[in-house]
């Protein structure tokens, strides 16, 4: 895929996003790996109003090269990348229910939403841990995210909402969402004693579709 290629679908994608509410006003960002560097959405943009030529573009260091300035929050999406060899694309987003998740404080921190359909594992994996609360914009943040992106391809900020990785830019979106689509299920299944997948169902998810 071009550059430019990747320029249309990442602003594609992202207005589909905003199009469902899974961002709204600026919220969100999401940025993708090219062969010279990485195109990240600007900041205070909105995921449903993108303009493919005004993206951010950073170099291998995550200097800003061109384009409008870019998301405050890019040490959260460097995080990632440095982190995972394999992560083409990472996905933030508020959206509401994984968010929630994110709230509420007797949860297992280390692994809130458990294994309840097999999309979500196939998709976002084994484990998704909370990462502690810090403010937007913190770049404290970054190794924090880091010291768990390294075991995970998906994380919950504290009371802030989701970020997500993928090996290309529609895998990090899918990923996202099924994030959602989980986190609902879950919110809606607590009080319940739902049937889980076991470990070996798990397992063999993982082996079979990585």
């Amino acid at each position: 895929m071009t550059e430019t290629e990747t320029r249309d679908l990442l602003v594609k994608l992202s207005a589909s996003l905003f199009a469902r509410g899974f961002s709204v006003g600026s919220a969100g960002n999401i940025s993708v790996r090219l062969d010279d560097g990485y195109l990240i959405t600007p900041t205070n943009s909105s995921l449903g109003r993108l303009d493919p030529a005004r993206l951010s573009k950073l170099d291998a260091t995550f200097a800003h090269l061109s384009g409008d300035k870019p998301s405050k929050e890019v040490f959260m999406h460097r995080a990632f990348y440095t982190a995972r060899a394999d992560a083409g694309a990472v996905v933030h987003l508020h959206s509401t229910m994984a968010t929630a998740v994110a709230c509420l404080p007797d949860v297992d921190t280390g692994n809130p939403i458990p294994p309840l359909t097999p999309y979500f594992v196939m998709r976002v994996g084994r484990t998704m841990p909370i990462v502690p609360y810090y403010r937007p914009g913190d770049a404290a943040m970054e190794p924090a995210i880091h010291a768990v992106a390294v075991h995970a391809r998906a994380v919950l900020l504290a009371n802030h909402g989701p970020v997500v990785a993928g090996k290309t830019l529609t895998d990090a979106v899918y990923a996202a969402e099924e994030l959602e689509e989980a986190a609902k299920l879950y919110l809606l299944l607590r009080g319940a004693s739902p049937r889980l997948l076991t470990p070996a169902q798990v397992d063999d998810l993982l082996s079979t579709f990585g």
